[in-house]
Order: C-alpha cells, then structure tokens, then sequence
C-alpha cells in the first residue's frame, strides 16, 4: 500500500481537504432543511408533518443507500465511486432547488441521501490510505471535519439564505458546493489512495459479507447505534429543554446550537488524535463521559451556565468516538469497505431510535428532560457493549482476507 511520505509528516494530503469539502456539502443538505421547513410549507402546500418527512426520508434513504451502493461498487475503483457519488449528491440537490412540487423535492432529497453513507464509509477507507497507519484516525477524523462543520452552519446557513433569497436558492448553493467537491477530489484524491487491487476485484461482495461473521464487527455496530442514538435522541429534543425547563428564548436556540456545533468540531478532532495513541480507551471514555454528561445536563438543566457548558461537552464526548468507531469496524471485518458503510447506516437507526423513545419519555409525561435521561441509558448500554468488545480478544474474521488472497491467487488452498 502506498503511503504518502514528505518532509512535514504533520501535513495532511490535499485529498483529505477534497474529502473534508464533500462531507461538508453532505453535511449541509442533511441539516440544512431543518430551518427551511416552515417556508418549504408553505411554498409547496404541505402539512408542517409533510414536509418533516423530508427529514425522515433522508435519514431512510442513507441507512439504504450505504449498504447497496457500497456493495453495488465494490469491485470498481474507489475514487471513481467517490466521483460518481458526489455527481449523485449534486444531482439530488439540483432536484431539489429546482422542485415544484413536493414529489419531486422528495425524490431530490432521497437521490441525494443515497450518497451519504458509501461516501463517509468508503471516503475513510481512501482517506486512511493517504496517511501512514498511525494517523489513521486523524485521517478520517480530517475528512469528518467537514460534517461537524456543516452541523455548526447548517441550519443558520440555511435559514438565512433561505430567507433572503427563498429555499430553493439554499440548494443552489449546496449544488454549487457539491461541483467544486467533485472537481477537488477528481484533481486532488491520488489515483493510487482509491485503487482496488485484482485480487479484491475478482473477490467481489462475497468475502465482505463473510467479514461480518466477526463478534467485533457486531460489537462495534451496536456501540455506535447505541452511543449515536442516545446523543442524538437528546438533542432531537433539545430547544424544548432549552426552552420550557431552562427559560431561554427560541431566538436563544441558534447560538446554542452553535455551542453545540463547536462541541463536536472540537471532538471529532481531540478523538481522532487520541483513538490514534489507544482507541478502545478513547471509545470507552467518550462513551462514558457522554453518558455523564446527559445525567448531568437532566440534572442542571435549569441553570443557563450550567447547561451552555453541558450542551457543548455534548457535543464534544458525542462526536469523540467517531473517528475510533471508523477504524475499528473496518479493521474488525479485514477491511470490507461495506463494514463502514453499516457503520454509518449503524448510527442512523440508532438516530431514528433515539428519537423515538425520547419521543415516548415526553409522550408519557416525564417532561422535557426525559430524553436526556434517556439518551444517558441508551449511551449507557453502548458503554457496556464497547467494554465487551474491548475485553473480547477476538481476532479480525480471516474470511475477508483470505478469500480476497485465494481469489487473486487460485493456488492458495
């Protein structure tokens, strides 16, 4: 495997920023809707539920879409699917600012949805590549940058371009991201970084899918659904519990989202350094101090200090695991670039889920800091699963690689 060698180690490859610029643009159309539904609904002449299920039906399509995709394209080189993926999002987007009507802004955010998770799962196995093995998670770290990035503008972008010059012009502008991404990582992604070698080529689906008879491959599926959904089935409740408990303002909301935003900017970075020195230990701390930090913050939540700092360690514990969920995955199945993909479909069940059951807690009466004492359960579990795997010390299934070498070699019994 070719590894980028230069004089300042410490530089990360301009492919990464290329990588880095797509997940940024995907980052955006995944939130970026949220602060354009009221206009959405009353352009189009939805219900404000009709035009939610914009929502939902993107988080559906990206579960979808990661594993057929990626298993679609596992024999192709993997920076052409890359290109391929991101002319997909642009596509998606382009439906969406020119839609007039609700069927076609959905069938635009579905087609758009179905890149995201092929490009965040194999964009980390091309970004991992480009670095020596002991960045690994810095690498993918660097390419989620520009998710935690788009999770900090997203809805602020949207909401004022939105406003200024209409929904539609938003997607224009996403649309225009997505072109300069492409073209960044057609010129700046080495060929050599996205090369599948003969023997994987001739392998096809089968050994990837073999890879996940791995206990680990589970473990670490379950961890990520779990801790993803008990941080996000806090926040998707979060400006009620900012609002009715804490007594801040709804003009209030956008910066502290913001507070939260920078959270996860600075996690994604601080896990993937340290995943790189002990990830497992990374893995169990972030999970451990997030489930803390949801009690705390169920606890505390009428003091405005006290929940600024906590929706900010929200952020940070909640996105630390991240980068370390990435590499152990893959590592865990040989490699199988379909293993990251479920990864990411892993976290958006584990969305959905979290959500629901906040969703129910507030239903049933417990208030609105019942889906932070949730999300601290949920976390919680996925903290006693990563413990499992740690102290499990099974090795990465032999399938996937051993097929893939008899496969290039017919002389290998």
């Amino acid at each position: 495997m070719k590894i980028r060698q230069d004089g300042d180690v410490r530089r990360m490859p301009a492919g990464l920023l290329a990588l880095a610029l797509g997940s940024f643009g995907i980052g955006l159309t995944e939130f970026v809707i949220a602060g354009l539904l009221p206009q959405v609904s009353r352009t189009l002449e939805v219900s404000e539920a009709a035009a939610g299920w914009l929502i939902s039906g993107y988080a559906l399509s990206v579960a979808i879409g990661a594993i057929l995709l990626t298993a679609a394209t596992t024999r192709l080189h993997r920076k052409a699917v890359l290109v391929g993926l991101v002319a997909l999002f642009v596509a998606g987007n382009l439906l969406s600012a020119v839609a007039s009507t609700y069927t076609v802004a959905m069938i635009g955010r579905i087609v758009a949805a179905l890149c995201h998770g092929s490009f965040f799962g194999i964009g980390s196995l091309v970004a991992r590549r480009m670095v020596p093995p002991e960045r690994a998670s810095r690498a993918v770290a660097m390419m989620f940058a520009g998710l935690t990035v788009a999770n900090v503008l997203g809805v602020p972008f949207g909401a004022l371009v939105g406003e200024r010059w209409g929904w539609r012009a938003t997607f224009w502008a996403i649309t225009g991201i997505g072109v300069l991404a492409l073209a960044a990582i057609a010129i700046w992604v080495p060929a050599w970084a996205g090369a599948v070698d003969r023997a994987h080529r001739v392998a096809g689906l089968r050994p990837q899918l073999r890879a996940f008879r791995s206990w680990q491959v589970w473990l670490t599926l379950a961890a990520t659904a779990l801790g993803y959904g008990g941080m996000f089935g806090a926040f998707s409740y979060i400006a009620y519990t900012f609002t009715e408990v804490t007594g801040f303002s709804g003009t209030d909301v956008a910066w502290l989202l913001v507070v939260y935003g920078g959270g996860l900017v600075i996690g994604n970075v601080a896990g993937g350094r340290a995943a790189d020195r002990g990830r497992d230990r990374t893995l169990i701390v972030s999970l451990a101090g997030l489930a803390v930090t949801l009690a705390a913050f169920g606890l505390l939540a009428e003091g405005r200090i006290a929940s600024v700092v906590l929706v900010f360690l929200m952020g940070v514990f909640g996105f630390a695991s991240v980068p370390g969920m990435i590499t152990r995955v893959t590592d865990a199945a040989g490699g199988a670039p379909l293993a990251a993909s479920a990864n990411v479909s892993a976290s958006n069940v584990g969305n959905a889920l979290g959500a629901w059951l906040g969703g129910l807690a507030i239903s049933a009466g417990l208030g609105y800091t019942a889906p932070l004492y949730v999300g601290a359960a949920v976390v919680a579990a996925g903290l006693v699963v990563m413990v499992i795997a740690a102290r499990t010390p099974v090795p990465p299934p032999a399938g996937f690689t051993q097929e893939v070498t008899r496969a290039g070699n017919p002389a290998t019994p």
